[in-house]
């Protein structure tokens, strides 16, 4: 009975219940396009690092394109010649709002958080990566990866604004109610890449009926007529849902018809890692890195985030030497100079990994050019003070240089209070996504950045 299903039968009969990672799992494989790319493609990653900066440590002085790097940065120096400093954009949206956990959710959409118990959530927009990957993710098996090392969060911090604590544990957002689930088990991660299993030996799901109709032409009448006689609110649930069927239907398309992928040569020596979380929070942080390089290296997908924590991040850092406390309990230093000295030895230590990650990139041949140079890679945080709760002027590093349409090597101070939104609207459209003319609270594409 299970061969004879056909994809319309399959979605015909899921009904309501149709499930996203179900009907992936029955899709076939798309490892491998028919062909290859003439050249590589462009990703975008995310890397966040919560409980922001001391500023004076992260902020050169000056106002000039060069540079001296500051403490916060020395990971970075070597790579110099391959970053963006930004400076002087926010999100205007954050201010107010609470000390860490709205503030986290609006990093990457520029949303007003609403306060709730949870049960209402409302970060106020859909994160940029969630758009680019909705427009652009049936060019490869996973349309997004997102990739973190704590924990979801429940419960409302009545002490912390009366906020939702989930809010603070995602950076991408679906949607303004619906977080994007990220993976922090190494194994699991790694799993995720490559879970569809082998294509047929010519790349392409051969063993597998194709069936080019949509099920929504099928029940296109029931619907209409449901649609009719439902409420206001029932017709705009409908309309989701169809839109959501809608986009499963794209994705087994493009799983059954895989697209062209850029191919890599080589190897990485990235395996699978054992199961469980790592002990060594380094060792967690450097495994899930890997594993995001290998989903870029692999073309698995071109669009990713990174959470080194969540909002209130309980991370204990007492591995690090003179340190002996979580990153946001000493992030509340009020300027003590031995909380301030272990305040910065945590974001010095954040900034090493990121400095790992992207000199793995830097360093890894795409046929004359490199990953990273066909890539752009935010990093920073979602405060610019962690004991001031400062949401102006945020921290951020943009590294990669963009397929070219990234000019790196300097520092980029944009006028006071612009939109970080800005900054992502320019982004979109370097993805592709060349008809989007505003996004969250942006006045225009941000200049300068090549």
């Amino acid at each position: 009975m299970r061969q004879s299903l056909s994809r319309r039968t399959i979605l015909r009969g899921a009904g309501v219940s149709l499930a996203l990672p179900w009907l992936e799992a029955l899709a076939p494989a798309a490892a491998v396009g028919p062909g290859k790319l003439a050249e590589p493609p462009l990703r975008l990653a995310f890397l966040f690092m919560p409980c922001g900066v001391n500023p004076d440590k992260w902020f050169p002085e000056g106002s000039g394109d060069d540079y001296a790097i500051k403490e916060h940065l020395e990971p970075l120096a070597p790579l110099k010649n391959e970053i963006l400093l930004l400076e002087n954009l926010w999100n205007a949206n954050a201010v107010g709002r609470n000390g860490h956990w709205a503030k986290v959710p609006a990093w990457l959409s520029g949303g007003y958080v609403e306060r709730s118990t949870g049960r209402d959530i409302n970060t106020g927009g859909t994160s940029v990566d969630q758009l680019i990957s909705s427009r652009i993710g049936t060019h490869t098996p996973l349309p997004a990866v997102h990739f973190g090392v704590d924990a979801p969060r429940t419960g409302v911090d009545n002490i912390g604004g009366g906020f939702a604590r989930i809010v603070g544990s995602y950076i991408s957002w679906r949607d303004p109610h619906t977080p994007a689930a990220k993976e922090i088990v190494p194994a699991l991660a790694f799993d995720r890449l490559f879970r569809n299993g082998a294509p047929g030996a010519d790349g392409t799901p051969s063993s597998r009926q194709r069936d080019e109709a949509s099920i929504l032409d099928v029940v296109l009448d029931e619907a209409a007529a449901v649609r009719r006689r439902g409420s206001g609110r029932d017709r705009h649930k409908l309309d989701e849902y169809m839109e959501s069927v809608r986009s499963v239907e794209a994705r087994i398309q493009a799983s059954m018809k895989p697209q062209q992928r850029w191919i890599n040569e080589g190897d990485l020596g990235v395996r699978r890692p054992d199961d469980g979380i790592p002990e060594s929070h380094e060792e967690h942080v450097r495994l899930m890195l890997d594993i995001l390089l290998l989903a870029f290296w692999t073309d698995t997908t071109r669009v990713a985030t990174f959470m080194y924590g969540d909002a209130q991040t309980g991370r204990n850092f007492s591995f690090l030497d003179g340190v002996n406390s979580t990153f946001h309990g000493i992030s509340h230093h009020r300027n003590e100079p031995d909380r301030l000295a272990q305040y910065e030895a945590i974001i010095n230590w954040h900034v090493r990994q990121t400095a790992y990650f992207l000199t793995r990139m830097r360093d890894l041949d795409e046929g004359g050019s490199s990953l990273l140079d066909n890539s752009m890679v935010m990093f920073g945080s979602s405060l610019r003070d962690g004991n001031a709760h400062d949401p102006s002027n945020l921290p951020l590093v943009l590294a990669g240089r963009g397929k070219g349409s990234l000019r790196p090597g300097r520092r980029l101070a944009a006028k006071e209070d612009t939109p970080l939104c800005n900054l992502y609207l320019a982004l979109m459209h370097r993805m592709g996504l060349h008809d989007v003319g505003s996004f969250g609270d942006s006045t225009e594409p941000l200049g300068g950045l090549a």
